[in-house]
């Protein structure tokens, strides 16, 4: 179990990496969900999916962005709201936003290591290698990244 979401949670991260990394690398920048879009796009190509798992990953992604949606709301009023407790240095509101703030994105990561899930489930045990790999490098640039 430890595991599985172990690996998880590193396909996530190289998801969260090729953003990352396509972000430094692109001429103009590009509304969230285009670059989500581009990301999951070269990760199915990476994987070298089936036509039945694309539709699968398909559905998959679509279904937690729109259970998602709520919680980008909250997060979005959570800075408003963050934004005047600071203009009026009210402590006390800041701190509880900033708790607020914090379950909310973990709530976000949940739902997307979720979804990152059920795509590694429905994987080969070939693809699972290469997603397993593709993590691995992903990982190697991140940390000469935070080292270079």
């Amino acid at each position: 179990m430890i595991r599985t979401l172990t690996k998880l949670a590193a396909i996530a991260a190289c998801a969260t990496a090729i953003v990352f990394a396509q972000s430094a690398a692109a001429p103009a920048p590009q509304p969230a969900k285009a670059k989500a879009e581009s990301v999951r796009h070269r990760l199915i190509q990476a994987l070298d999916l089936s036509e039945a798992q694309k539709q699968q990953a398909k559905t998959i992604f679509q279904q937690a962005r729109q259970d998602a949606a709520p919680l980008r709301q909250e997060l979005k009023q959570n800075r408003q709201s963050m934004l005047a407790a600071v203009k009026a240095n009210d402590i006390t509101q800041i701190r509880q936003l900033s708790t607020q703030q914090g379950s909310v994105l973990g709530q976000l990561a949940a739902a997307r290591n979720e979804a990152m899930a059920k795509l590694y489930a429905i994987l080969t045990p070939e693809q699972r290698t290469r997603a397993d790999k593709i993590q691995q490098r992903v990982q190697q640039r991140l940390t000469q990244r935070k080292n270079g």
